[in-house]
């Protein structure tokens, strides 16, 4: 029995890492801007640091899935791009090479909007 079925490598697969990215950022700027707007203090926003950490190691791990899934379509780097043939399999390869790097776009920008929470300490007015 595998983790991961085959069957999960659609075309979903394909709009998932940055989906996770848009939503990763509406709940670490949202958040902080609601809790700021609200005169929250430092206490409050180190528990809010961690449980946005939180957050952040969630979306990693379902990019990283999602990169995983990508690779395999992709047949584990096995052949070169482009993958312009006119047939099933070129498409395959091709979006599971698009994906791949979709992940790794959304992996770094994911990691850019969780830096400031290490670099800031509390709201500034």
């Amino acid at each position: 029995m595998r983790i991961f079925p085959r069957d999960l490598e659609t075309l979903w697969t394909l709009f998932t890492a940055p989906v996770v990215w848009a939503v990763h950022f509406l709940a670490c700027y949202l958040t902080v801007a609601i809790h700021c707007a609200k005169g929250g203090g430092e206490r409050q926003f180190a528990m809010l640091q961690f449980v946005l950490g939180g957050v952040t190691l969630a979306a990693l791990a379902t990019i990283a899935i999602s990169a995983f899934l990508a690779w395999r379509q992709w047949g584990f780097g096995t052949t070169d791009p482009p993958h312009d043939d006119p047939t099933e399999e070129a498409r395959k390869l091709f979006q599971g090479f698009a994906t791949l790097l979709l992940s790794a776009l959304s992996f770094v920008a994911v990691l850019f909007v969780a830096t400031p929470l290490l670099a800031i300490d509390g709201c500034f007015s």
